[in-house]
This record gives C-alpha cells, structure tokens and sequence, in this order.
C-alpha cells in the first residue's frame, strides 16, 4: 500500500505532500525529515528501509520525488508508479525549483490523486491524467450556449417592450391624457409612467443611426439615469456583433466616443448586409489518404431597414465537387433552382427585420484527397536517442488565401525544448502542453508551400496526431451572392457581405 506521495527539498522539509491513508501532519514532516539522514550515498539503488516503511525515491536536480509505502508492498510497482509521477511533474512545472513546485501545488495534487487511489495505483498514462485534469465538459459548454441564447431572447423580448412603452406614452400625449403608468419602475403610477420613458427613450435612441444630443428629460432619481444607460446594451450593432460590445456601455455621455471604438463593423454594413460562412472538418492518415472532409456552410442576412425587407438575393455557384444545396422551407425553392434567386414562397410578406436569417445552406462530405485545401506531411525519423522530424505544408487549392495559420505538433513530455533546424515562418514552444507551434501569417498562390526541420527525444508516434487552424476572407466552395434586387420593380438594392472560412476540426492522424 502506497501510504504518501511527496515532493521534497534534500533537507527533508516537505513542499507538496498527498497522504493516501489517515496520517497526521506530524507524522508525515517527521517521515520526510529523517527521510534525508537514512540515505547512504557509497549505494547505487534509490529505495530506503527502516522498522515500519519504506522509501522509493527518485533525485530531481535539488529535490526528491519521494513515495512512503509499507515495507510489504510490490517495490516493482511502486518504482513504475514512481516513475509516473516524476513524469508528471514537468507537465505542471517549468521548473524543477522549490517555488515552482509550491505555485501549481494544487495541480500536483490533483495529478497525483488520479494516479493512486486510497493507496492502490490507478491503471492510467501520462495522457490519461491530463484529460482528467482539464476536466473539459460538454455538458457546461451546452449549458453555456443554452444561456447565451435565453439572453438574446430577452434581450429580444426587452427591446419589444421598450417600443411598446414607448408607443404607448406617444400615444397618451397625441390624445393629451396623461402616460399610463407601468408596474415595476416606480412607486406610483406617474414616477413608474416617468421612469419607464426614459428607459424607453434611451433605448429608441440607440437605435437611430445618427447620434442626436440627448433630450431634456424630466429630473428623477439618478439609479433611473443608470437604467437608461444599461439599456445601450440592445444597440442594433451589439446585435449585429452578436455580444462585443455589452460591458463597455457604461455611461451616457461616452456613448457617442465608446460606441465608435467598440461597435466599429468589421466592414462597411448596409442595410441588408450577409455573412457567409464555412466550417471544415477533415481528418487525414500521416500516411497519406484523406479519411473523412466535412465542410459545412451559410448565407446569413440581416436587414436593418423595413424598407428593404421584401428583396431577392441574386446567388452565383460556380462550384464544381457536387455541394448538396438546401433552401429555408420559407424560401421559393423553384425560384432558387431556375434563376438562382433567394425569395420568398410568398412575395408579399418581409423577411424579419434587425435579426440574422439563414437563407441558404450547403454542404460536401468527400474522400478525394484532390479535394484537401492544405496538404500536411509530417516525417519523422529515428536518429539514435532522438527523432527527426521534418514537416511541410501545400496549398492545393491556390484560389484561397488562409491567414494566420497554426500547425500544432505534439511533443514527448520531460525532454526539453526542440532544435529547431531550418523553419519557414515563426515557431512557439509550448512547454505546459508539450507543443510545438509553427505559426504562418498566410498562405497563398505565392507563398503555397514551407517546410519545418526540427530534432528532440522521442518515438515517431510521439508527434501525432498533428493539428491545423486557419482563417480566410474567402470561401472554399465557389458561392456568392452577386445581386440584390426589390420584389416589386425589380430595382437594384445596395448591399455588404463578409466571408468568412474557419476551421472546426483540422487533422493528421
């Protein structure tokens, strides 16, 4: 039975220490501090007996990774259970120094937790540990997305109520009665009537496209001038840049200045403006092959103005690998598949304003290795107690232009940083994941192809699987949309569009 495990200085004096049976703080500083004066330094074997336990040890430059058994325990197992942790370790420390030690104590602890349970060895790896200790949860991600919707929608619902208000108030002034008054913001029914127009007219405002000074507004409390301000956070760009900008609408008065630094569209956004966007995830063999490419994408539209809510997208696919299109059920798929136009099923009804709506949808599932964007051969080669490895990068489909590019390869833990031989680009080593970095600011028809020498401790399998990340201004199938016009008249509408190319999940196996 493994009674502790402990990270100690050469004078005993113990920095991290995990008990895995009851054992008083006493009890264990006195075991490690006379761990030290057991020693015999004329011997080559690095475990220590006395009457009641035993020591196995392991030196780490001026510490000892040291684990407390009893006497009658598997010494065989308890030196690989050593070894295990003295792997795990530099995983969580830079440096093998007192002060390191002390600063990721918890993690240690943690690690160490997962390798022995109530003093029995778990049967784990190195690999194993380190999933367990991210505690990634797909759970709290679907949570986190289920939460980020519910805020939309009531921020949705808030902005419905506030023109609601807001009508209601104009209304009783066109009729000269007084402003009904609303449960909620006020005491009485004309101070809730008061605050609830000035709520209202701090959100009408954010919504005009032109920044006016604001009103004269009747005196109140300043907590209602407060309210007001928060309500910037439903501006028609915050929803257009889905949540940028919502922490740093603080104030009125640097509502004009904070909304131009923040809120800046990323391009010049007319009233009907779409996104299209694509998602690769493809997965290769380092032997060459293409296992599986999934590539998924959209046109989304977002009309600002009700005017332009009756409109027909002109779509232009010069595709050629076989992408299966699919229309919203409320778009006119016969119109889409004789004039390549996106309308309506009904031509008298709008498309939502102030909201994105996915029109079009498509999506190439393939096993054509001619049809991979970027080629990535990785070949590593043993050289006596360490590997070579040289990778390099094509660009197949010259038409892209892929910017900021990471290639991530996974090192051996515990063996330092690599050598890097010859490199094309900038390379980052990661040494709390044990990666290696090699980062491309682009790749294109002119720059389609680089290579990354570089040598380190290890086995072949050591460097896989190897991932890629990227992002491009254009998309990989041929679809754009090149017009837009109105139902009625059949006039040209001005309208913006960005592209945008992502990567959900890049990677050689």
């Amino acid at each position: 039975v493994l009674l502790a495990a402990a990270v100690c200085t050469k004078a005993g004096k113990a920095i991290v220490s995990r008990q895995f049976v009851e054992m008083t703080r006493t009890r264990i500083e006195g075991l490690l501090a006379a761990f030290p004066k057991l020693m015999n330094t004329g011997k080559q074997h690095t475990f220590v007996e006395t009457e009641s336990v035993r020591y196995v040890y392991q030196p780490m430059e001026k510490l000892y990774m040291v684990l407390i058994t009893t006497k009658n325990s598997n010494i065989l197992e308890d030196l690989e259970t050593l070894r295990l942790f003295s792997r795990v370790i530099p995983e969580y420390c830079r440096a093998l120094e007192e002060n390191e030690i002390s600063e990721h104590c918890f993690d240690l602890i943690f690690a160490f937790d997962e390798i022995v349970a109530l003093g029995y060895r778990e049967n784990v790896n190195l690999a194993q540990i380190r999933t367990f200790t991210e505690m990634d949860s797909h759970e709290e991600k679907v949570f986190r997305a289920v939460r980020e919707t519910q805020e939309r929608e009531a921020k949705a619902e808030m902005r419905r109520k506030a023109k609601e208000l807001q009508q209601a108030r104009r209304d009783a002034e066109r009729q000269g009665k007084k402003a009904p008054g609303f449960g909620g913001f006020g005491s009485s029914a004309v101070s809730g009537g008061t605050t609830a127009a000035m709520i209202t007219e701090t959100i009408i405002e954010t919504e005009k496209p032109k920044v006016s000074p604001a009103p004269a507004r009747p005196s109140g409390p300043s907590k209602a001038l407060k309210l007001g301000a928060k309500g910037k956070e439903v501006d028609n760009f915050v929803d257009k840049l889905k949540s940028e900008g919502e922490n740093i609408m603080t104030s009125v008065g640097k509502r004009s200045t904070e909304a131009a630094k923040v809120l800046a569209p990323p391009v010049n956004m007319e009233s009907v403006h779409m996104k299209i966007e694509e998602k690769i995830s493809l997965t290769c063999g380092r032997d060459g092959g293409l296992q599986n490419m999934e590539l998924h994408g959209m046109i989304m539209l977002h009309i600002s103005e009700e005017k332009f809510a009756r409109i027909r997208l002109h779509v232009e696919n010069e595709d050629k690998r076989g992408v299966q299109l699919q229309t919203h059920p409320n778009v006119d798929k016969k119109l889409f598949t004789t004039e390549s136009q996106i309308g309506l099923k009904n031509p008298e009804k709008s498309f939502p304003i102030n909201s994105d709506v996915g029109v079009l949808k498509w999506r190439l599932q393939t096993t054509e290795e001619s049809f991979i964007p970027l080629t990535i051969n990785c070949w590593p080669s043993e050289s006596g107690n360490s590997c070579d490895v040289n990778i390099e990068y094509e660009l197949q489909e010259e038409s892209l232009e892929l910017n900021d590019v990471v290639i991530t390869i996974p090192l051996p833990s515990g063996v330092g940083a690599p050598v890097i031989g010859e490199i094309d680009g900038e390379y980052r080593h990661d040494s709390r994941r044990n990666l290696l970095e090699w980062c491309l600011p682009v790749i294109d028809a002119k720059n389609k192809s680089g290579s990354l020498e570089f040598s380190i401790a290890g086995q072949p399998n050591d460097f896989f699987p190897v991932q890629v990340s990227f992002i491009s201004k254009k998309n990989y199938c041929n679809i754009q949309v090149t017009k837009v016009t109105q139902v009625d008249g059949n006039s040209p509408v001005r309208f913006s569009s960005e592209t945008t190319f992502l990567v959900d999940k890049y990677e050689i196996l």
